[in-house]
């Protein structure tokens, strides 16, 4: 048993029993390799990684090789997913040196934390154009000893390369000017056509395999049609999620996504599924649904957020991390067929599914069969002989059988910690669910989730500090900027949905703890660590929208969106700077800056602000939700609201009226939404 015991993250207690001599990241592993003057061999990874796995096995369960690893190097083990922060150190670090970067992340430091060597995996022999993992190590080791000076140069132009790196694409701008010239049509327009440029018009999606889902850009596809009615955009962004929603990056018995497909057509994924690609995408199915209002995507929505109270909520109401790729070793073991299999437990129903679902004899990947739908529904339909609703209904009787069957199999391994940033994305999704369909069950799971976190992961005696990451009664490392971000994010969803001015106010407070905490020198951007944390070598910003929305980006809506509630000029003035900065990137490159795009649509396009006011104000919310009025700005009482302007002043004695406001100028009270619909 080495260091690793005591931790909570399933990954790293995957590797306690591990002959290396792992420790956690922390003081008693650093202070040893100062004192001791040995490199630190930093391995990071998380419980859903599929290639992680693959090495845990090869070769840190291998007596031979961890002697060499034990003597050699001060061995840390990391889970990304606890401390992105560092993660996002050496991630960067490698980069730089090999050009890309994945997952695991085995990185070799100096005695004082600065990166001079890495790599991803590494095979127990050499093989795939790659030196074998002994190899690396006896040669690490002998450079260290040998060529000490080279390493420490290195070591330094790395860590230069990391300050550095915080000023990209954050150029000078002159914010005298007026929003409009610093916002205007023609930039969204030239986004648009750089995202249709790298567009898969076949198959959907952007580039090439592999393809992650791009919820942004396609959110950002779906915001531009609304007002611009850009018939390209719309149908980049529908057949996008039609092509994944009927692919084998969905999963087509038991709802959710996978987090990408390792080919172009999303027949074949990496078969983790991540909490918060099924957030993401569920925030941006409800918009498809609302603005087209298709059927599939509503049963997705239902399907994916049952999957998500079945399978990864925790007691408490929190939301877990993730499901593993592999069930007994083997990578989407649980989640594929063979033809006997699907013969056996349908019977005379067989047929049709297997037509339906590509089932065949060869399989579809690695002669066994993904499940997934390549041919358009109605299309099977009519060969079938059938109504599509007809086959619907009947494949919905076949998908409850095999499900069943399905329960029996050796689970994939949960990674059962709640992290506050991907909880605050679920919960802002379910808040989205309820306001497009109006389903009490995913609000009550959003407010559950919430409490969870205000009761849990909520710092003692600290008004606003939070900790990152929680399970089973023990919550550790102090929160990032992106659970902060999304957490605001959150705060204003729920408040929207429910009427509950309360969640606005705790949203305000923290994002002055915020700015406080994280704000860099400039007063513009935000460091991705809070001030005074001692542990990293340099303080990261981060402007990308990845995986995950950029903290910096959300931030930008959040403060946009609160300067509208409080009036506070200067949160304006902020979330304007941050944007027009990185303007010239977004343009230019905008499938790497979603989230921004979709800011600097919001201006644009402008900001409605609705306020309602009279008794009946909740239904009339409920009913303004329903719409798709994507960056509005949406609050509600029953009294009189002195603390916030847009609600000063509103009630008129026995009615409910809505006030729409935008750029500086309202319009006359309504009592019928029928009435501002256009307006909006």
């Amino acid at each position: 048993m080495n260091h690793l015991a005591k931790e909570t993250s399933p990954y790293l207690l995957q590797h306690a029993h591990n002959p290396v001599d792992w420790y956690p990241w922390g003081e008693e592993a650093l202070q040893r390799a100062e004192r001791e003057d040995r490199p630190i061999l930093v391995s990071i990874g998380y419980a859903a990684c599929h290639w992680c796995h693959v090495m845990e096995r090869e070769s840190f369960e291998d007596a031979g090789v961890a002697a060499i690893m034990n003597e050699h190097f001060i061995n840390i083990k990391i889970d990304r997913e606890e401390r992105p922060d560092i993660d996002h150190i050496y991630m960067d670090a490698l980069q730089a040196m090999a050009g890309s970067g994945g997952w695991p992340l085995n990185v070799f430091l100096l005695p004082n934390r600065q990166p001079f060597y890495g790599g991803t995996y590494f095979p127990p022999k050499k093989a795939f154009n790659r030196p074998s993992w002994k190899e690396v190590l006896m040669a690490v080791a002998d450079a260290f000893k040998t060529k000490r000076d080279e390493l420490e140069s290195q070591a330094s132009n790395l860590t230069q390369h990391l300050h550095q790196s915080n000023q990209f694409g954050m150029e000078a701008v002159n914010m005298q000017l007026p929003k409009d010239e610093l916002f205007t049509p023609a930039q969204c327009k030239s986004i648009t056509l750089a995202i249709m440029g790298q567009a898969d018009k076949e198959w959907g999606g952007f580039g090439r395999a592999p393809k992650f889902p791009a919820s942004f850009t396609i959110q950002y596809l779906l915001r531009y049609y609304r007002t611009e009615k850009d018939e390209t955009a719309l149908q980049q962004a529908l057949l996008s999620l039609d092509k994944m929603v009927y692919g084998g990056i969905y999963d087509q018995l038991g709802g959710g996504f996978a987090r990408y497909s390792t080919d172009e057509k999303w027949l074949a994924p990496h078969f983790e599924k991540m909490l918060y690609d099924n957030a993401l995408l569920t925030d941006t199915l409800c918009e498809a649904w609302q603005l087209t209002g298709k059927p599939v995507y509503a049963r997705t929505v239902a399907q994916t957020l049952e999957f998500i109270q079945r399978e990864m909520t925790s007691p408490e109401g929190g939301f877990y991390a993730a499901l593993d790729a592999d069930s007994e070793g083997v990578e989407g073991k649980f989640y594929v067929w063979t033809l006997d299999e699907v013969e056996s437990l349908l019977g005379e129903d067989a047929p049709a599914f297997c037509a339906y679902y590509d089932v065949s004899r060869h399989g579809n990947w690695e002669d066994v069969n993904i499940l997934w739908v390549p041919r358009a529904p109605e299309l099977v339909a009519a060969e079938l002989g059938m109504q599509p609703e007809e086959l619907e209904a009947h494949m919905e009787k076949c998908r409850q059988v095999l499900m069943e069957a399905r329960s029996k199999r050796i689970r994939p391994g949960l990674d059962d910690k709640i992290l506050l940033g991907w909880n605050a994305l679920m919960i802002h999704a379910c808040c989205k669910a309820y306001a497009a369909f109006g389903e009490k069950r995913w609000l009550a799971m959003a407010e559950k989730a919430m409490i969870c976190i205000w009761e849990k992961m909520k710092q003692p005696g600290a008004a606003s500090a939070f900790w990152h990451t929680y399970k089973k009664g023990d919550a550790r490392y102090p929160a990032f900027l992106d659970d902060y971000a999304y957490l605001i994010r959150a705060l204003i969803a729920l408040q929207e949905v429910t009427g509950d001015l309360g969640w606005l106010q705790k949203a305000a407070g923290i994002t002055e703890f915020v700015t406080e905490q994280f704000g860099d020198e400039t007063a513009r951007y935000f460091y991705y660590t809070a001030t005074g944390q001692a542990d990293v070598i340099v303080r990261k910003k981060e402007v990308y929208d990845g995986a995950v929305p950029s903290g910096n980006a959300v931030m930008a809506h959040n403060l946009w969106h609160l300067s509208v509630v409080y009036d506070r000029k200067d949160w304006a003035e902020r979330a304007l700077g941050m944007t027009a900065s990185l303007s010239g990137s977004v343009v230019r490159y905008p499938t790497s800056f979603g989230v921004w795009a979709a800011m600097m649509l919001r201006l644009v396009q402008g900001t409605p602000e609705l306020a309602v006011a009279g008794p009946a104000y909740r239904e009339m919310m409920d009913e303004l939700n329903k719409l798709y009025v994507p960056g509005k700005v949406l609050l509600g009482s029953d009294e009189n609201q002195e603390s916030i302007p847009l609600l000063q002043n509103r009630l008129q004695a026995g009615k409910t009226l809505i006030y729409l406001c935008k750029d500086y100028h309202c319009m006359k009270p309504a009592e019928y939404i029928s009435e501002i619909v256009n307006l909006i």
